[in-house]
């Protein structure tokens, strides 16, 4: 098994972990707070895990060049931007349909791999995306009542053109990074994905600051106020982060971002197993498709 895939399961796992936490604190701090925490409180993570790679096992720290500066910019505004839309699904009564819209992040990734690295993907990879967006799209409308008004919503809706923008936003974010993580070569893999997700912490945590002192200052004392919660977003939000700019750094970002799909796997088993929640069938035969697409894509990837 090539290392990229258990470093993305490892990375939808701690993905599945910080939502859960976010998702809590959504209701403490709104959309703009529960945002900020990802970023301010993992920022002094991705900086320890730096120095560890450093000073215990010798990583060079590397030169800093232009494309890695822009690239980090940018992927990093785009997260922003997609993680606050995001969060901001929550506010609609009708977020399944934005949800699932939001899960095509891959194929938006895929493009912009091609764009921005050349990159493309073979078609039976294109495939198991294919196969694995549709069981992430069976999943979040599972609870919904199709009718004519749900059809045009999921066509026209705010909620289906939000969930569609926070895919671009992060799947345009996913290749920016993994252009600035191998604009570090020579330093080792993982000294280029930990400084690039430092150095993205970094930018994204000082926008956000800055656009919280401006705009909406309670958001930012509600955020330092609940600091023993959002600690915990902080930590798992970069171990995730970790494997997720590993991995990009290892593989295209297209066969990542479709791996880590399985996430919603881990939802429900911790939803089954630990909650013992019913599940509907509709569901479990979501999570079927997803799994038939990362055996896919960890066979023929």
């Amino acid at each position: 098994m090539e290392l990229w895939i258990p470093i993305t399961l490892f990375a939808a796992f701690c993905q599945n972990l910080r939502s859960a936490v976010q998702k809590h604190l959504k209701g403490q701090l709104g959309s703009t707070g529960a945002t900020f925490v990802r970023f301010g409180y993992g920022f002094p993570f991705a900086c320890l895990y730096v120095a560890v790679l450093h000073l215990a096992f010798e990583y060079p720290i590397p030169e800093i060049n232009s494309v890695f500066l822009i690239a980090g910019a940018l992927g990093g505004l785009a997260q922003i931007f997609g993680t606050f839309l995001l969060v901001y699904l929550f506010s609609f009564r009708n977020f399944a349909v934005g949800t699932a819209y939001s899960k095509t992040e891959p194929i938006q990734a895929a493009l912009f791999g091609f764009l921005l690295l050349g990159e493309s993907v073979s078609l039976v990879v294109g495939l198991c995306i294919l196969i694995g967006i549709l069981g992430v799209i069976v999943i979040s409308l599972a609870h919904t009542t199709l009718s004519a008004s749900v059809v045009r919503q999921s066509l026209f809706g705010r909620p289906a053109l939000i969930g569609l923008g926070s895919a671009a936003m992060f799947g345009a974010s996913a290749a920016a990074y993994r252009v600035a993580s191998l604009s570090l070569e020579g330093t080792g893999i993982p000294m280029q994905a930990g400084f690039a997700l430092a150095y993205a912490t970094l930018f994204q945590t000082g926008v956000m600051v800055v656009w919280m002192v401006l705009r909406e200052p309670d958001q930012l004392r509600a955020s330092l106020a609940a600091w023993r919660v959002a600690v915990w977003a902080g930590a798992t939000g970069v171990a995730g982060s970790i494997g997720w700019f590993t991995a990009m750094t290892l593989q295209n970002v297209a066969y990542v971002r479709a791996l880590a799909q399985v996430e919603l796997v881990f939802t429900f088993l911790a939803s089954w197993l630990v909650f013992k929640e019913t599940i509907a069938r509709s569901e479990i035969a979501g999570c079927f498709l997803i799994v038939v697409a990362v055996l896919g894509i960890i066979l023929w990837g």
